[in-house]
């Protein structure tokens, strides 16, 4: 740029550029006579050679045709930032402007109605994954819930017999239950905090959902003959001996002499069978179903962890919660401090006319015209007269 000026013994200036006294102070403030006393983003310390090429190139796109009043590029954010070419820095309008919106619990700033959030694909499938994942939880919790309280036909066999494997199974279902309530406020708030809770509390009811399927499979298809025998005779007290007694209407082990839980009618004359045989068939029965049912759930609950890894972070189209914190993100009134400041260090290094030009420059290529231009005399500051 200052090649094509035809200027001769020339010297780079030298860096930092944002050289006024203002931001050497580190002042979130300034009186230039552009902007007044207004506050101002923290990136009027960053060097324009940081800026990205959308930026110095003027290579974004504006929404719909429709610049901001001042003529600069939009700054993104909204629907349109996953299109190709378009910025991911939210302005004041976009949606989703501090990562926790809602038209149905607050109203935006001034006291104004949001604009009505539209939901994206990966929200979408976010939502019916989580749908998914809430269903098959709840549904396992409730079947569970109905055995502790023995509402289905010999529940308390598994009550006495497969307890360790019910509590278990009883856990993984209540944490389901509330990582599914974790999901539900991300994706209703628009808030990723609880997307990423969500995505990691999945990894543990992962764990805990294949927990009961690795006990009764283990125990299924490994000696369960010899696990019913040391149960039996080992674990389970004349209490337990009773209840699965009057569960499979038989008497003692192998029969009235073996093992028996004296009752009304378990004595030394009676004539039912020993609960060996039922006990262990039924055994055969339930804990292939059990597993069954849990490894049968495995592959829906990858399914949601790959979900949640790939979409809990794009529950609004703009990426992540605005890539920058607010105190540094570039503004009109940084851009115009920025620009002020280097060209008053090229008069300084320069002169005047070069510093005009080049300020010129810029703000043709940024579509600044709209700024008023004020000249630079040397010594860095400006002719207040002029």
């Amino acid at each position: 740029m200052l090649a094509s000026m035809n200027t001769t013994n020339l010297e780079p200036p030298n860096a930092p550029f944002a050289s006024s006294a203002s931001v050497r102070s580190g002042s979130p403030r300034t009186e230039s006579p552009l902007l007044g006393d207004t506050p101002l983003s923290l990136s009027v310390n960053y060097l324009p050679s940081k800026f990205s090429d959308a930026v110095l190139y003027n290579g974004l796109k504006r929404r719909n045709g429709k610049g901001s009043p001042l003529g600069v590029p939009k700054r993104g954010g909204g629907r349109e930032a996953f299109k190709s070419g378009e910025a991911r820095m939210p302005g004041e309008g976009d949606e989703d402007y501090d990562g926790v919106q809602s038209s149905w619990f607050s109203k935006g700033a001034g006291g104004r109605t949001p604009p009505r959030l539209r939901w994206n694909r990966f929200k979408w499938i976010l939502f019916v994954s989580n749908l998914l994942f809430s269903g098959y939880s709840l549904a396992g919790l409730i079947f569970l819930l109905c055995t502790w309280f023995d509402v289905w036909h010999h529940a308390d066999i598994v009550r006495v017999g497969n307890r360790p494997e019910l509590i278990v199974s009883t856990i993984a279902a209540a944490a389901g239950i509330i990582t599914s309530l974790v999901g539900w406020a991300g994706i209703l708030l628009n808030n990723r905090s609880f997307c990423a809770l969500y995505t990691f509390f999945l990894w543990i009811c992962f764990a805990l959902l294949t927990i009961p399927g690795y006990l009764t499979f283990k125990r299924r298809n490994f000696n369960l003959d010899g696990k019913i025998n040391a149960q039996w005779s080992d674990q389970l007290s004349v209490d337990g001996w009773l209840r699965i007694q009057n569960q499979l209407n038989c008497c003692g082990f192998f029969s009235p002499f073996v093992e028996a839980a004296v009752s009304q009618v378990c004595y030394s004359r009676s004539v039912l069978p020993g609960c060996k045989g039922p006990y262990l068939d039924f055994q055969r029965f339930v804990l292939e179903r059990w597993y069954t049912i849990v490894f049968g759930l495995v592959p829906f609950q990858i399914g949601v962890i790959v979900v949640g890894l790939l979409c809990s972070n794009h529950i609004t189209y703009r990426f992540g919660k605005g890539m920058m914190p607010k105190a540094y993100r570039l503004s009109m009134n940084s851009m115009a401090v920025i620009m002020d400041n280097y060209a008053n260090q090229l008069a300084e290094q320069y002169g005047a006319d070069v510093a005009t030009e080049v300020l010129a420059r810029s703000r043709s290529n940024l579509q600044l015209d709209s700024l008023p231009s004020m000249p630079y005399s040397p010594g860095g500051k400006f002719e207040a007269g002029r």
